[in-house]
């Protein structure tokens, strides 16, 4: 294992020079048990049980706290004087601070510290930085030697675990799936299990004739670019928007028609439709002056940058680079219309289109552009359809969303900007959000969907989850909620026996 060795002898080399003593029989010498130099490691089948190979590193890594742990105490130091608005990965940052985290099983880097090294121009500030980051890069290289993929956790699941994943696969069609215990069996990788399972399902791989381990590449930084911190924009959501396209997919209606092109974009479109969420909504990028919205031109900033964060990946990627330039230059431009349809701003004008074309009767699903507008409704439904699932699931999400707006608002009070409507935790409740997103957001779109799939039986489900799920809300907003002025009233009037 030419990584521990490397590590090994850098250790040994240190501890010589410390201790001034070419035999390393100085006070900062380390035993030669705990790895020998020249002992070699095959790179092949391991010998060593994971448990015990980590616990072999852990003795390697203290070893180095207890040589290094002065030099490390300097390099903290030097962090702390330097403290900046910049933290986590930061590809998002704008005048206000949006704080991100790259979706990853191995440590973040410290843009504070970078900055630090950036701004000083200090070898020695470099070299601390080097060694304080070196076990880092290893621990993200030796998960190659162990054989696990770079965006896997060394978490690793037992048989138990995959098999109730591979279970819930096989019934990954039903409108019911639960998508947050699917995310906990796949130790948080709901969005490429499922992808590649869709994939295998639908043939696509076969088609396209897709290089796996580039498609492995590709799904894992899109995966990777949802930021796990976002109580709602995250992967799992992602995966969620995925499920539920795969299920509209299977409509009576639309099975039989689609092309694999159709599904291909569908399916890519539905789980990189949120890539790099910021947390944030547009206004707030807008007000704030982010150079994204200057970039976009405050006109789908979110989403055009969703878009091109989507088409950057696929050529980094290369998933698509056997197939002529301009059969990719037309996928990348069909991602980018379907991308561009969840803008919430332009619902009505879907909506209108939408509404006239089941008006008229014209719809042509044998026609190349009429299935697409299609698609571009079914990504639209399968974006906001959280209300039409179960509610132990619906409640989940709207939870979500709303912290996820109520984080927003906190941001706009602490650096005096008015907050945004539905962010304001004190007037803004749950209850409320959710009656008026049904009632002028989602109800209106789902109706016409009922009406172009005939009244099929999803469409029936979820239109009767929806209904009950907004009488739900409707009796909560009326009951008197702890702590509030009119719990308050109930339970005075309850102790002086007033009716």
């Amino acid at each position: 294992m030419p990584v521990l060795n490397g590590l090994w002898t850098g250790v040994r080399e240190q501890t010589l020079e410390g201790s001034g003593s070419e035999s390393g029989s100085g006070s900062g010498a380390i035993p030669a048990w705990v790895w020998p130099l020249g002992a070699p490691v095959p790179c092949g089948r391991l010998p060593l049980e994971l448990p015990a190979l980590l616990k072999r590193i852990r003795t390697v890594w203290r070893a180095r706290l207890a040589l290094f742990g002065p030099r490390r105490a300097e390099v903290a130091s030097d962090r702390e004087d330097t403290c900046s608005c910049l933290t986590g990965d930061g590809r998002l940052r704008g005048q206000t601070v949006i704080l991100s985290e790259r979706r990853g099983s191995y440590p973040l880097i410290d843009l504070r510290l970078l900055n630090n090294t950036t701004q000083q121009g200090e070898t020695g500030s470099r070299r601390k930085l080097k060694r304080l980051l070196s076990f880092q890069r290893y621990c993200h290289a030796s998960r190659l030697l162990t054989g696990l993929s770079p965006h896997t956790s060394l978490h690793l699941l037992d048989d138990d675990y995959h098999a109730q994943a591979g279970h819930m696969l096989s019934k990954v069609g039903t409108w019911n799936f639960d998508i947050f215990l699917f995310d906990r069996l796949t130790n948080g990788n709901s969005l490429v299990t499922l992808m590649c399972h869709l994939f295998n399902v639908y043939g696509l791989i076969q088609h396209f004739q897709l290089d796996m381990v580039k498609l492995h590449r590709f799904l894992g930084m899109v995966q990777e670019d949802y930021h796990s911190q976002n109580p709602y924009h995250n992967a799992v959501h992602a995966a969620d928007v995925t499920q539920a396209m795969y299920c509209y997919l299977r409509e009576s209606k639309l099975a039989e028609l689609l092309t694999p092109l159709d599904m291909f974009l569908a399916l890519m479109a539905a789980a990189a439709h949120d890539v790099d969420h910021p947390g944030v909504n547009q206004p707030f990028l807008i007000k704030t002056k982010h150079h994204l919205a200057s970039l976009y031109q405050n006109t789908s900033v979110l989403e055009s940058h969703h878009w091109r964060s989507t088409v950057g990946m696929l050529r980094e990627s290369g998933l698509l680079s056997h197939l002529p330039p301009e059969e990719t230059q037309d996928i990348e431009h069909q991602l980018g219309s379907l991308i561009l349809a969840t803008d919430i701003s332009r619902q009505n004008e879907f909506l209108s289109r939408f509404r006239a074309h089941l008006d008229q009767q014209d719809l042509n699903l044998e026609d190349t552009q009429h299935r697409h507008f299609i698609l571009q409704i079914a990504l639209k439904c399968a974006d906001i359809c959280n209300p039409c699932r179960v509610w132990e699931l619906s409640r989940q999400w709207s939870e979500r969303v709303c912290e996820e707006f109520y984080r927003q608002g906190d941001l706009e009070r602490k650096f005096d900007l008015e907050i945004s409507p539905l962010c304001n935790q004190q007037s803004d409740s749950v209850s409320a959000i959710q009656i008026g997103f049904i009632s002028y957001i989602v109800e209106p779109l789902f109706e016409e969907w009922m009406r172009f799939t005939d009244g099929s039986e999803l469409t029936e489900s979820m239109m009767g989850h929806l209904r009950k799920n907004k009488a739900r809300w409707r009796q909560l907003r009326q009951e008197p909620q702890p702590g509030s002025p009119l719990q308050e009233e109930v339970e005075g009037a309850e102790d002086s026996g007033t009716p």
